[in-house]
């Protein structure tokens, strides 16, 4: 990784919060820190089934318990050196496909509450007056389709997950036939997940508000592959 300046992450997620993740947050901190990344993004999975699962309490203490794996992880990495990153992996009621939000902190999170009950395009209008993108994540695996590109800033041209065939080759041509920003992310959820993709800026950010800020005057950032295509 000679050369490159600030390595991040940008799809990984926790036991805490995501049922499929198999790696508490803050053995995934170490596990990244150990692999010569620099930054990782919490991207635990929202939707209504985890939310329904709470109980019967009020959204703010929802939305607590939603962020407690990225806390611990944020805990973890401040003490390690590592930064640690919001965003989240958004499903909407009624569909399968999902999306890689990133510049949400917490009051976004309270003061709007159950975003599955939107629509991809309601829920784009909602961001538009927000530093807020969406990207589509893996949307060429089994049983996804593309999204209308209007709806989206941008797509999850690589994902690293290596249970899945993710046909990154065509999420890579999706998104340059539209104009659309590009990400990759590992999709880590198991140890043998990490680290198997990202994205590389050339100075470091604190928040994924910072990364927002960087897309939108940049356009482009470094895609970063450190395994074989799964797809």
């Amino acid at each position: 990784m000679k050369g490159q300046s600030f390595l991040i992450d940008t799809h990984v997620h926790t036991s805490e919060v995501s049922p499929c993740g198999k790696v508490s947050a803050e053995e995934m901190v170490r596990y990244y820190k150990d692999a010569g990344y620099q930054g990782i993004i919490i991207t635990d999975h929202y939707y209504d089934g985890y939310f329904e699962l709470l109980g019967d309490q009020p959204w703010e203490a929802k939305v607590q318990k939603f962020l407690s794996g990225y806390r611990a992880a944020l805990e973890e990495g401040e003490r390690i050196g590592l930064h640690v990153m919001l965003g989240m992996e958004l499903r909407f009621h009624e569909s399968v496909e999902d999306y890689l939000v990133y510049g949400i902190d917490e009051d976004f999170l309270v003061e709007n509450p159950e975003l599955y009950k939107h629509t991809l395009e309601s829920f784009k209008k909602l961001i538009d007056n927000h530093n807020i993108l969406i990207f589509q994540a893996h949307p060429f695996r089994v049983g996804l389709k593309p999204a209308d590109p209007d709806l989206l800033h941008g797509v999850e041209v690589f994902n690293g997950n290596p249970r899945h065939d993710s046909h990154n080759d065509l999420a890579y041509e999706f998104a340059a036939k539209n104009g659309l920003l590009m990400i990759a992310g590992s999709d880590a959820h198991q140890p043998q997940d990490v680290g198997r993709a990202g994205i590389c800026l050339p100075h470091p950010i604190c928040s994924a508000r910072e990364l927002v800020e960087y897309y939108r005057e940049f356009k482009q950032v470094e895609i970063v592959i450190n395994c074989e295509d799964t797809g």
